[in-house]
């Protein structure tokens, strides 16, 4: 059923992640001694409450599960809300030592390991899908794979404290961002030279006043995709990846070997691979709907410098 109320059309960054997480400690101290089921005992009744008190959050959650075809009624969210705290246990047992990476798999990794003997680096488009810390850690256990990661995660500084308190390289390599400067560009293209890796998000609108972005479909509506990713891999002139993590997964998908961005057609390029990405993350998304956490209206159309994806 359709919602008839507005969800919240706030910046993601206004949202404070780290509410949801204030009882994650007392949580995953449980999960340690008495194993995942009683976590879960104790964690549906506080994810009640949770959902039944944060509206912009649960109806954002209700219309997305819902474009995503999964059920999307109190159920659904409760549902879409535990698999998010199931990800911040599991990001706590990664960097507690506790993981199990045995049953982690990787699909398409091949060009890229092939990369990293040869010494060559490259820009991953990634998403707020899953676990993607899993990325991070395997690089700590990967011989010659280095990561930086682009993030804003300001939003949610209690979360990451608790992190570094389990693990302090979970706040490695890590690169706060919020516009690209020339002197970023020119670290993170040494960084390339170097054959890293950097990884950026690609769907998340920047944080700043007129972020720059493309509207693609996306799980049937229009939906603004953030332009960035693409204009830095045309600046640092190496291949351009999309990392998709779900469940214990990690998903490789080559999007450009070398991105170019002709002067004349330089907006209906960036359109064409926001497009082709929102394709891509959908394609993701609807194989695993319940792993998707952006908690809030990601088809608000902002006070944007926009351009249009073909439909």
């Amino acid at each position: 059923m359709a919602l008839s109320r507005p969800v919240d059309a706030r910046h993601w960054a206004a949202i404070n992640e780290a509410s949801f997480v204030g009882g994650m400690r007392l949580l995953f101290w449980v999960c340690r001694v008495f194993g995942r089921w009683p976590f879960r005992v104790l964690l549906y009744p506080v994810l009640l409450w949770y959902v039944l008190t944060q509206g912009r959050a649960r109806r954002a959650s209700s219309t997305f599960l819902e474009r995503a075809g999964a059920p999307s009624g109190v159920f659904g969210v409760l549902r879409h809300f535990a698999s998010f705290a199931e990800a911040i246990l599991d990001k706590m047992l990664l960097w507690g030592g506790l993981y199990d990476f045995n049953k982690v798999s990787l699909h398409g990794a091949e060009p890229l390991l092939r990369m990293i003997d040869e010494g060559r680096g490259a820009l991953l488009v990634c998403a707020h899908l899953g676990n993607l810390d899993l990325c991070r850690a395997l690089s700590l256990r990967t011989p010659g794979l280095k990561i930086t990661v682009l993030v804003h995660t300001r939003h949610a500084q209690a979360f990451n404290n608790m992190l570094a308190k389990l693990d302090p390289r979970s706040q490695l390599n890590l690169m706060q961002v919020t516009d690209m400067t020339p002197a970023m560009a020119m670290a993170l293209s040494e960084r390339i030279e170097r054959g890293e890796f950097v990884v950026i998000a690609g769907d998340r609108v920047p944080v700043s006043d007129h972020p720059r972005v493309a509207i693609a479909p996306f799980l049937g509506q229009p939906a603004a995709f953030p332009v960035g990713p693409y204009v830095m891999a045309a600046v640092l002139g190496c291949p351009m990846y999309a990392l998709f993590a779900t469940g214990a997964e990690l998903h490789f998908e080559c999007l450009r070997e070398r991105v170019v961005l002709p002067r004349r057609e330089r907006e209906a390029a960036l359109a064409g691979l926001a497009a082709q990405y929102a394709a891509r993350l959908e394609h993701h998304v609807r194989r695993a709907p319940l792993e998707w956490f952006n908690f809030y209206d990601f088809w608000h159309l902002p006070g944007t410098e926009t351009v249009h994806a073909a439909h």
